[in-house]
């Protein structure tokens, strides 16, 4: 597994541009990955940690991150989702049909911090390289 080298490559929106409006981009990684950034995220009291999306069907997991945060996105391994400006507006329900939500809208902040994902996607991928290579 491949982590960015950079931590900042450029600017990218802060948490806060979803509060005022809840357009956000949608960063999707396969659920190991996710499962565990999730689990560093939650362990150092992260500020900023919104909504996480669980596709049971395609293994993977969706952190919702400021709209416009897919222009400068560049995590091996991961996707960011352009909303182009339509932004994805979390619904108590699960959008797509064969997922839900790992912490539902409302019970996070409106949106995952861009460069506090980046670090937490990075250090997963490195503990999840450490363990397949013990075993």
């Amino acid at each position: 597994m491949e982590t960015s080298q950079s931590n900042e490559p450029c600017t990218t929106p802060s948490s806060s541009a979803c509060a005022g409006d809840p357009a956000c981009d949608l960063v999707t990684v396969p659920a190991r990955q996710g499962l565990e950034a999730v689990d560093i995220l939650r362990r150092a009291g992260a500020d900023a940690v919104g909504p996480v999306l669980h596709d049971d069907d395609r293994d993977t997991l969706g952190f919702l991150v400021p709209a416009g945060t897919a222009a400068c996105w560049d995590v091996p391994g991961s996707t960011c989702t352009e909303t182009d400006r339509r932004g994805l507006r979390p619904a108590p329900g699960p959008p797509v049909a064969g997922s839900d939500w790992l912490l539902p809208p409302g019970e996070a902040d409106p949106a995952t911090d861009p460069a506090v994902l980046r670090r937490a996607l990075g250090e997963a991928a490195r503990l999840i390289e450490v363990a397949d290579k013990c075993c």
